[in-house]
């Protein structure tokens, strides 16, 4: 008994697209900022640890620019700017460490 199975590549490759991790609106923008206020301000993360004052400071500095851009509530804004703040606090750990 043979069975033959029929495979849709329009739906696979929509399904594939749609796995794809999607960027919150403003979020590279918001990022920016973040990098934008590490290099004028203070930096997150000092002797290879996280500085949380700061990345919340840069967090909030980024979401009020976000709230004012795009007119969205401040816990979406926060949202968008404290993912933004962690992931450039990453990376610059990753970059000290190196």
């Amino acid at each position: 008994m043979s069975l033959n199975r029929r495979i849709s590549w329009t739906l696979a490759l929509r399904d594939m697209r749609n796995d794809r991790v999607q960027l919150p609106a403003g979020f590279l923008s918001a990022r920016a900022l973040v990098e934008c206020f590490t290099k004028t301000r203070r930096p997150l993360v000092v002797a290879g640890k996280f500085d949380r004052a700061a990345i919340m400071a840069h967090a909030a500095a980024a979401a009020r620019a976000h709230q004012i851009r795009t007119g969205s509530t401040w816990a979406a804004a926060m949202s968008v700017s404290l993912k933004a703040a962690w992931q450039v606090a990453k990376t610059a750990q990753r970059a000290a460490a190196h």
